[in-house]
């Protein structure tokens, strides 16, 4: 994640608030309830990067012999391979 886990209540409270009070948004729940269901979705959003670098690790462990023999370079297999993945499942970092 790109930005510190503390600071999504903050985000999420300005964000909530800011839509509220624009009245772009009529809340049908209370405010508090608003505010932990917006903060789980947008930490979710954030942290699909970091899944996704898991799972191109996870990839790249398991063929890691072939890695090691071939002397090929993690890093640029590593990108290569999240590029791919990023393509295939049409996903937005």
């Amino acid at each position: 994640m790109r930005i510190p886990k503390t600071w999504v209540p903050l985000i999420t409270k300005k964000i909530v608030e800011g839509l509220v009070s624009k009245q772009l948004v009529t809340p049908r729940v209370s405010m508090d309830k608003l505010l932990s269901g917006a903060e789980e979705l947008i930490l979710d959003e954030l942290m699909i990067e970091d899944r996704l670098n898991e799972e191109v690790r996870e990839i790249l462990r398991k063929h890691s012999p072939e890695i090691e023999r071939s002397k090929l370079d993690f890093r640029k297999l590593f990108e290569l391979t999240k590029q791919k993945i990023v393509k295939e499942r049409n996903l937005i970092l």
